[in-house]
């Protein structure tokens, strides 16, 4: 029966082999394949068989592209490793696959050759090919390589296409790598390849290596739930005199633990170039909590030396199996509410988090912009003697807060306007050097016929010219704004107005009433420190 189940086995390795070749590759260097079996009468395709697409001829800019016998990667990167077919379309419907493998291993700054970009070798007599140069026309071996060192001295034949080592011995054995340049179509790759050089030894030694599982690894597990582990070692050339590879649990070996819970199964095989490799499988019934603990660690060994992997067990994440992440979840609600309630305190008390911010970061922060007046005051003239409160708050209770308490700069017609000016030139001259406009709407305004020609420059420089923002004080309520020029409805629609309580007329020298805080929200920064400390 064992005889059976091996023979199974070395047919099916058999079949593969026959079926499928392996192509190493440095990333970023060139790499050329050509399919197995081929001639001039046939038709070959070349497919990517992990997306099933064909892969089409050279294109400008093309980085992989095939043509009848071969494929080409110009350069290799990460990407491109993964699983090729070549078609062989023969006569009467018949077709032959030959699958190939791609490992692009990363180049590394001042590392080795990757000891996978190897080939089997042709002859143990000296003669050492270098591998695939075949496939790249025109091509030149710049340098050959022992074991990374470059190869010098008179033993050693160059000729164009390999290497001859004159009576070869055994310390001849080991890694030969050509490295060779390729020029396509004015481009030039580099390319590197290995064989192993054998001598006539029966075996050669190479320190054991483990290629799974990785070291310190981590398994996830269920507990109850069985678990095969396997531990998979290249030993050597040939097959070696000393070969094991088993799995120790806590540095005791499973064979000599008392459980019938865990057991071995251990079977070898051979690689290319008659590389020695033995692959054995830890098999756990049962997961217990005690194995969360525990150490498991494969040990390969040869005539050399030894060499260990050791891997840990963890339960499966509880996302994982379906539980909702509690933590998270609330985590998540509590910084929504966060945002939510200081959205609404932020609208809520937005002029004072501003005032409070400018009085604390920002107290002498006036912009050097060439202005000198803060606001020009637009308001409605009386054209008869009678006093009115309109012109009582423009001349006495605006200065008041925003001059002498705020450390505001106003221009005022009728104040700042000197007799004898040009009253045109003056006010557009003014309203040039001011940083803000002040409207005040009154009833008066809108039903005055003709607007002041201060109000008309004020509207175009807010509007055509957008370069002075306007600040509008309801100084009575004006209701639906339908009497109003067009222009300052649309300003109204765009930022509002500042409206004027009946309640601030009895107490109008305070600062800090919202008010003016809404006002001074709309000016420009001040020289002066704080309103509220200078607030009567």
């Amino acid at each position: 029966m064992t005889g059976y189940v091996h023979l199974v086995f070395l047919s099916t390795f058999l079949s593969v082999s026959m079926t499928s070749e392996t192509f190493d590759a440095m990333e970023g260097e060139a790499l050329v394949i050509k399919c197995p079996q081929w001639s001039s009468s046939v038709k070959v395709n070349w497919y990517h068989t992990d997306t099933n697409k064909i892969i089409p001829a050279e294109e400008e800019g093309s980085q992989v592209f095939s043509l009848e016998r071969f494929l080409w990667f110009l350069p290799t990167c990460r990407q491109d490793s993964g699983n090729y077919s070549c078609v062989t379309h023969f006569p009467y419907n018949r077709t032959k696959s030959f699958n190939i493998s791609v490992q692009v291993h990363p180049y590394k700054q001042g590392v080795c050759f990757p000891s996978q970009i190897r080939y089997p070798n042709d002859t143990g007599r000296g003669k050492i090919v270098c591998p695939t140069i075949d496939n790249y026309k025109n091509a030149t071996i710049i340098q050959w390589y022992k074991d990374c060192k470059p190869l010098q001295g008179q033993r050693y034949f160059k000729g164009d296409k390999y290497i001859f080592i004159n009576n070869p011995r055994k310390e001849d054995d080991g890694y030969y790598t050509c490295q060779f340049t390729y020029t396509h179509k004015g481009n030039v790759f580099n390319v590197s390849a290995t064989r192993i050089f054998i001598s006539k030894a029966k075996h050669s030694l190479l320190p054991p290596q483990i290629l799974f599982p990785k070291d310190k690894g981590i398994i996830e597990v269920e507990l109850g739930a069985a678990l095969s582990l396997k531990c998979q070692a290249r030993l050597g050339i040939k097959k070696q005199p000393i070969a094991v590879v088993t799995w120790d649990i806590d540095n005791i070996p499973v064979k000599h633990l008392d459980s019938s819970r865990f057991h071995e199964k251990t079977h070898f095989f051979e690689g290319r170039e008659q590389e020695y490799y033995r692959e054995t499988t830890l098999h756990i019934t049962e997961i217990k909590k005690e194995d969360l603990q525990a150490n498991f660690t494969c040990v390969a060994v040869n005539e050399m030396q030894n060499t260990k992997a050791t891997v840990t067990l963890k339960l499966k994440a509880q996302s994982e199996v379906g539980l909702p992440n509690v933590p998270l979840i609330v985590g998540s609600l509590v910084l929504l509410v966060a945002i939510a309630v200081s959205v609404i305190l932020y609208q809520s008390f937005r002029v004072d988090i501003v005032l409070l911010y400018r009085e604390i970061f920002q107290p002498y922060s006036v912009k050097d912009d060439g202005k000198i007046y803060d606001a020009y005051i637009i308001y409605p003239k009386s054209h008869t003697n009678e006093a009115n409160f309109v012109e009582y708050f423009v001349y006495q209770i605006m200065p008041d807060i925003l001059e002498n308490k705020c450390g505001y700069k106003l221009c005022i017609y009728g104040r700042d306007i000197y007799p004898g000016e040009d009253t045109a030139s003056a006010i557009e001259k003014r309203m040039q050097k001011s940083r803000r406009l002040i409207i005040l709407l009154t009833h008066h305004l809108i039903n005055c016929k003709e607007h002041a020609y201060d109000q008309h420059i004020a509207l175009y420089n807010a509007l055509i010219q957008n370069d002075t923002k306007v600040i509008l004080l309801e100084m009575e309520t004006i209701g639906t704004y339908e009497k109003l020029q067009e222009s300052l409805r649309f300003i109204i629609k765009q930022q509002g107005t500042i409206k004027w309580k009946e309640q601030h007329t009895v107490h109008p020298q305070s600062s800090n009433s919202r008010f003016w805080k809404q006002v001074r929200y709309h000016m420009p920064l001040t020289r002066k420190s704080s309103c509220s400390a200078n607030a009567g």
